[in-house]
């Protein structure tokens, strides 16, 4: 299997894509994720940087390169589980576009976050009381389940919009050989979860539509008692395109900290990302170079034999 680095780690730094992909090549790795912050004016140079570094691109995290016209990159610029028709055919038109420029630069594969719901934000309250030590407190439970039943009663139209863009994009996915992670957020107002994936698997047969398994976001959600991990990668590992590899801080509740450092369950992990074929660690922007090296050595001890030292 091969381990990744995502551009995301190191965009901010760097006017040229040279610099930016032989700082990532000087460390040792020779595949990355292209993030979605990467400029448009700097794709030539990550192209060329690419063959002279001996760096294939594995993935592409949408919507990438930042669309013209956006004033900065972000994943959720658009959303292809708006239930509005407008935003929704918007984010199918871009999705297009990174999809199409994923299969010209190389990559296999394209994560995208593919929606929230417009609702009161109740997630982050809950992580709050879970840092004050009331995890699973009566008002934490009281919180939750005001968060369930709120989501339950609005999340049909957002799944109906997704349906429809992945009915849409399909064609494309299968033209291009490209296939389409969709990732696991941290917070519940998002969509879909993964009952809901379970469900779009068997609605959507094609093996250009998969699932993108976030650590550090599934370590939250697990956290606050929403899903076991194990138990729903083993559920949707027949559809599991890759990893976000980061730990979770469980003194401050924040993720894309690298392993070894944090909350990490590696020995779980090992086989769903042996299955996947790629990992993608994702560190903050601003994580030491050495914390990349470390998180790299840590995964290849662990996963002896899975990702090449």
């Amino acid at each position: 299997m091969n381990i990744s680095v995502s551009t995301h780690w190191n965009a901010y730094r760097h006017l040229s894509g040279h610099a930016l992909i032989a700082e990532i090549a000087g460390l040792g790795f020779n595949c990355v994720e292209l993030g979605y912050d990467t400029s448009p004016a700097i794709v030539p140079d990550i192209m060329a940087a690419c063959r002279s570094e001996g760096v294939a691109i594995a993935s592409v995290h949408a919507y990438c390169p930042i669309p013209t016209g956006a004033p900065h990159g972000h994943p959720e610029l658009f959303l292809l589980a708006d239930p509005d028709e407008r935003g929704r055919t918007s984010a199918v038109k871009h999705m297009l576009d990174t999809v199409r420029f994923a299969a010209e630069a190389g990559a296999s594969r394209v994560v995208v976050h593919a929606g929230r719901l417009d609702m009161p934000h109740i997630t982050p309250e809950l992580i709050d009381l879970a840092a004050a030590g009331r995890l699973f407190s009566d008002s934490f439970d009281k919180l939750k389940m005001k968060l369930i039943v709120r989501r339950e009663k609005n999340v049909a139209r957002y799944l109906e919009a997704l349906e429809r863009s992945i009915a849409e994009l399909l064609p494309t996915l299968d033209e291009t050989g490209v296939s389409l992670g969709l990732e696991n957020l941290p917070s519940w107002e998002t969509l879909p979860s993964e009952a809901e994936l379970e469900g779009l698997f068997v609605k959507f047969a094609s093996p250009r539509l998969g699932y993108w398994h976030d650590t550090g976001h599934a370590a939250i959600r697990q956290k606050l008692g929403f899903i076991s991990q194990r138990r729903w990668l083993e559920r949707l590992a027949p559809r599991l395109l890759g990893m976000h590899v980061h730990s979770l801080d469980p003194a401050s509740w924040t993720d894309h900290v690298m392993p070894p450092r944090g909350e990490f369950d590696a020995a779980m992990l090992a086989p769903f990302a042996l299955q996947a074929g790629l990992a993608v660690l994702e560190p903050a922007p601003g994580t030491p170079p050495d914390e990349l090296r470390a998180a790299r050595d840590f995964l290849a001890s662990q996963w002896r034999g899975e990702i090449p030292a």
